[in-house]
C-alpha cells in the first residue's frame, strides 16, 4: 500500500513538473515573438537571497507590524525613532543580501536584448548587482536620505554602519533632524518621473513580465493592467495568485529563482 502511494505522488509530482516545463516553454514563445518586453518586479523575486516578502503568513514584514503604524509618512513625522527600530533588521539583510539566479537571469535577458527595461517595487539594488542596466525604482532605495526639515539630500552608505552597529539615528548635519531615507513610505508618492516612465512603459510594450509581485500596491499594481488594456501579453512568475492571472498569457506559479534561468536557457539554446 505504501509502495502504490509512493507510486502515485511520484506521479503527481512529475506530472506538476511537466506542466511548469509547459508553462515556461509558453513564456519563452510568448518573449520569442515580442518586441518590447518590460519587467515588473516585487519582493518574492528577492525572497531567495534572504530577504523577507512583506504579507507571506508568519514571515511577512507585515505579519507581526502595521504598516500604517510603521512605515507611513505621518508616523515617521510623529515617531521616527519606531521607523528605525522596525527597520534595523530589515535594513541589515538588505544591505549584505546577494543576487539570487532570478536577477541574474533578468540581467541575462536584458543583456541579450530579450528585455527592454525592469522597474522594481524593492528598494534592494540587487537587479543593479546582478548587472542589471535599465533599472527603473519605483519605491526608492536605500542609498541617499533626506531631510524633511530643510530638504537636504545625503548619500547614506556611510549613515547605516553607525546606525546598525551601535544605533545611532541618522541626523541631518545642517538641522540635526533625524534623515529620512529615500524610500517609498504609506502615503507618500512614488517618484513622478520613474511612475511616469513606467506608465509611458506599460502603455507601448507588447509583453510584460511580472515577477514576485501580489500587486497590492498602487500605482505599480495598476501597470500590467494599464498593459493589457492596451493589448500587452501578461506572463507572471509569482508563487500566489495575483489580481492579473486570469488576464495573463502565461501563469507560472514557482519559485523565480528556479524558473527564470530556465527561460533563460530556452531563449538563448
Amino acid at each position: 500500500m505504501w509502495d502504490a502511494f509512493t507510486r502515485r505522488r511520484a506521479r503527481l509530482e512529475h506530472m506538476e513538473n511537466d506542466q511548469l516545463v509547459s508553462r515556461i516553454r509558453a513564456a519563452a514563445d510568448v518573449l520569442r515573438a515580442s518586441r518590447h518586453t518590460i519587467v515588473l518586479t516585487g519582493a518574492g523575486i528577492s525572497t531567495p537571497s534572504g530577504i523577507p516578502d512583506f504579507r507571506s503568513a508568519g514571515s511577512g514584514l507585515w505579519s507581526a507590524a502595521d504598516p500604517m503604524e510603521i512605515a507611513s509618512l505621518w508616523s515617521f513625522y510623529r515617531a521616527p525613532e519606531r521607523f528605525y527600530e522596525w527597520i534595523r533588521p530589515v535594513a541589515q539583510a538588505l544591505l549584505v543580501a546577494r543576487p539570487n539566479l532570478a536577477h541574474v537571469a533578468l540581467a541575462q535577458l536584458e543583456a541579450g536584448g530579450w528585455v527592454q527595461r525592469i522597474f522594481t517595487q524593492n528598494i534592494d539594488d540587487l537587479h543593479q548587482k546582478a548587472g542589471a542596466v535599465d533599472v527603473v525604482e519605483l519605491h526608492g532605495h536605500l542609498r541617499s536620505a533626506s531631510c524633511l526639515e530643510c530638504r537636504t539630500h545625503y548619500p547614506a552608505y556611510d549613515l547605516w554602519p553607525a546606525f546598525l552597529q551601535h544605533g545611532i539615528l541618522p541626523r541631518c548635519p545642517t538641522c540635526s533632524t533625524i534623515l529620512k531615507p529615500d524610500v517609498i513610505l504609506f502615503g507618500e508618492p512614488p517618484p513622478y518621473q520613474n511612475l511616469r516612465t513606467a506608465q509611458e512603459d506599460a502603455l507601448r510594450c507588447d509583453v510584460m513580465l511580472v515577477v514576485g509581485s501580489s500587486l497590492e500596491v498602487e500605482p505599480a499594481a495598476d501597470l500590467p493592467f494599464l498593459a493589457r488594456r492596451r493589448g500587452a501579453k501578461i506572463v507572471v512568475v509569482n508563487f500566489t495568485p495575483t489580481p492579473i492571472d486570469n488576464r495573463a498569457e502565461v501563469v507560472i506559479q514557482a519559485d523565480a529563482a528556479y524558473a527564470l534561468p530556465h527561460l533563460v536557457q530556452l531563449l538563448t539554446a
